[in-house]
Formats: C-alpha cells, structure tokens, sequence
C-alpha cells in the first residue's frame, strides 16, 4: 500500500467566478500553518486559478492569487494539475507559481487517492 498524505483540496473553480478559490486557498494556510500536509489539486476550470497574468482588477475583486507565492512558506509543496483539464481549454502550462506538476488523468487520481481527506472546492 502506498504512503497515506493528509489533507488533498481539489480547486475545480475559476478563480473569480465564486469565493470557492480564495477558500480553498485559505483552508491550505491553515492547515500548512499547523504543520498539517497539505497537498493541492486543480482541475477543470480551477486550472485558470494557476494560470499567470490574470487581472482581478478588471472585475473589482482582490486578486488572491498572489497569495500562491506564500505555499514554500508553508510547506505547501505537493501542487498537481490535470493534464486533461489544460487540454480541454487550450492552455499552457504558464503557471504563475513553480513546482507545478502536471499529470495524466489517471496519474492525478492516483495522487488524489494517496490523501486520507479531501476537501472540493
């Protein structure tokens, strides 16, 4: 059997459509805060959350986003994306934050399947 994680939180928002973003994100420095694993997932549209030179600005909501910077801090270091869900809406992998891994739809299930709790978003 394969190593268990803690906490996996799949990011399946755009990221200025609803607050589900700005939560996931919020619940993942909590948790890294307490020195909890905390590994992120993104899927869907939740992929555009990892996309660079977005403006927050243009619909007047606080870009959270730059937020992403902080995860070394917190030991945030386990950052999936579905390959599949960068396919389907034509994007590249021109993430605004490092140490991104992007998998294969299977492969991202696997890793999902390592956590002992998941939180969706």
């Amino acid at each position: 059997m394969s190593e268990v994680n803690g906490l996996a939180i799949i990011n399946s928002k755009a990221p200025f459509s609803s607050n589900y973003g700005k939560d996931a994100l919020d619940v993942a420095l909590i948790f890294g805060s307490f020195e909890q694993k905390v590994s992120l997932f993104f899927q869907g549209d939740g992929v555009y959350q990892l996309i660079a030179n977005q403006d927050a600005s243009l619909v007047s909501i606080k870009d959270y986003l730059k937020t992403f910077s902080a995860f070394e801090f917190y030991d945030i270091e386990d950052i999936y994306v579905c390959q599949q869900s960068l396919v389907n809406r034509q994007l590249d992998e021109a993430f605004h934050i490092d140490d991104v891994q992007v998998l294969a739809s299977v492969e991202f299930g696997k890793a999902l399947n390592r956590h002992q709790h998941v939180l969706r978003f």
